[in-house]
């Protein structure tokens, strides 16, 4: 790995339980962006870590799960 190249943390399901449901909601539009610029990287050959894809896609389902619970409880 390059010593330039940006290692991605995703936020632990601890830490988005923490959050409110609105900060969830614009998490999720964040992800679901990113995501989305992933595809067409992947698309168009200029995606390097292709693991990237399966990463954003189970934080999205993550964020998803915690709204649901916290819908469910209010």
């Amino acid at each position: 790995m390059a010593a330039n190249e940006k290692k991605e943390k995703f936020p632990s399901a601890k830490e988005l339980r923490d959050l409110s449901v609105e900060e969830l909601r614009s998490k999720l539009g964040e992800e679901r962006d990113a995501l989305m610029l992933a595809r067409m990287e992947f698309a168009t050959a200029r995606l390097e870590k292709t693991s990237m894809l399966k990463a954003r896609r189970r934080q999205i389902a993550r964020i998803e799960t915690i709204l649901t619970e916290k819908q469910q409880r209010a």
